[in-house]
C-alpha cells in the first residue's frame, strides 16, 4: 500500500496545479512523434494527441532518477493550466508490476491532491511546484509501470501521462 501512495504521489506531484504550484509553464508539444516529456524523469505523454489537454507540460526533473528504494525524491515541475480544476475532477490509475496489475482505478483527484499538499480548485496559470517524497527500502525490485489519465468532473482531458520505473534491476 505504501508504495502505491509513492508512485500515486509521484504521479499527482506532476499532474496537477493550485495557486503556489499552478504547474508548468510552456508550450512543449510532439516533436517528431516524441512523447517525452523533457527534464529529468522517466515521464511521457501517454496519448500522441494532447494539444488540447488543460495542463500544459515544460518540464519534469526528479532527483535521483531514477528514484532509489530508501531515499527521498525531490520532484520538480513547471507547466500552465489553462482552465480552473474543480471538485467532481478523477485520475484514472493503473499501476503494473511487470505484466502484473497492482492497481486499477478511479480515484477523486480532488481528495488524492491532498496526499502532495494541494487542495482544489486548481488555479489557472503557470507555476514551480517541487515536492519530496520518501521512498520506502521495502519496495520490490522490478519494472512498475504507473499511467495516470486525468479529467475535469465533465470529462474534459487534464493531461495523461504513463512512466516506467527500475527498482533494484
Amino acid at each position: 500500500m505504501k508504495l502505491y501512495c509513492t508512485l500515486l504521489s509521484l504521479l499527482l506531484s506532476t499532474l496537477v496545479a493550485a495557486d503556489s504550484l499552478s504547474f508548468f509553464g510552456g508550450s512543449q508539444r510532439i516533436l517528431d512523434g516524441n512523447l517525452v516529456i523533457p527534464g529529468d524523469s522517466p515521464m511521457e505523454h501517454c496519448r500522441p494527441s494532447f494539444e488540447d489537454d488543460i495542463l500544459t507540460i515544460e518540464r519534469i526533473d526528479l532527483t535521483p532518477n531514477p528514484p532509489v528504494p530508501g531515499q527521498t525524491l525531490l520532484i520538480e515541475a513547471r507547466g500552465t493550466l489553462s482552465e480552473e480544476v474543480l471538485e467532481g475532477a478523477y485520475v484514472n490509475l493503473q499501476v503494473k508490476y511487470g505484466l502484473i496489475r497492482l492497481v486499477n482505478t478511479r480515484a477523486d483527484l480532488c481528495e488524492q491532491i491532498k496526499n502532495v499538499d494541494m487542495e482544489c480548485p486548481l488555479k489557472e496559470g503557470d507555476a514551480v511546484m517541487k515536492k519530496e517524497v520518501d521512498i520506502p527500502k521495502e519496495i520490490p525490485p522490478g519494472q512498475y509501470t504507473v499511467l495516470a489519465d486525468v479529467f475535469t468532473a465533465d470529462n474534459k482531458a487534464i493531461t495523461c501521462l504513463t512512466a516506467q520505473i527500475s527498482f533494484g534491476v
